[in-house]
């Protein structure tokens, strides 16, 4: 890992460059056969404008370009409060739930940075996405996930869903990244 890379809080100013991270991750999709996730605009830069006010937007940054965005957001998630066809791991535990990853092509390990700096922070995450995006289903089991079923967006769209829980501290890990 690049020991020019960071993850800060995404400000006003960033909103730009994370419209074109989404853009970029939205043609990844389309490219790959994912014709139907982020439709319509979205994310849109009002979706981006709610995690920032919230404190919950994200850019992993190298060399100071930013390269990745995401969202890590705290429970409850209302459209995880039912999920079908499966069970999450624990139901009862906190949880922070990641949304909107995006990042450009060329930029690797992208994920795993995200999830690091996630699970250094909470060892209960819970994640979702789109049967289509096969992609980032190879990503979130890769990093050790569990599929726990379907859950519904609010706008009926049907979701897989996904839980880490880390029930014991894990050895402490080198990380070059610099976390705020």
């Amino acid at each position: 890992m690049s020991p020019l890379r960071q993850i800060r809080p995404a400000v006003t100013a960033d909103i730009p460059a994370i419209l074109d991270l989404l853009e970029a991750a939205r043609g990844i999709m389309r490219a790959d056969g994912n014709l139907h996730q982020w439709a319509d605009g979205y994310p849109r830069a009002e979706d981006i404008a709610a995690d920032l006010e919230r404190g919950c937007g994200f850019v992993l940054e190298e060399k100071g370009a930013a390269i990745g965005y995401f969202a890590f957001l705290p429970a409850p998630e209302p459209t995880y409060a039912q999920i079908y066809k499966g069970a999450w791991l624990d139901d009862a535990l906190p949880y922070h739930v990641i949304h909107r990853i995006a990042s450009g092509p060329g930029s690797h390990g992208v994920f795993r940075d995200i999830m690091d700096w996630a699970f250094a922070r909470d060892r209960n995450i819970r994640i979702d996405t789109h049967r289509d995006n096969h992609i980032m289903q190879h990503n979130i089991r890769k990093y050790g996930f569990s599929y726990c079923g379907i859950i519904y967006l609010a706008s009926g769209d049907e979701r897989l869903a996904y839980q880490r829980l880390i029930s014991h501290p894990d050895p402490v890990k080198q990380t070059n990244i610099n976390f705020y």
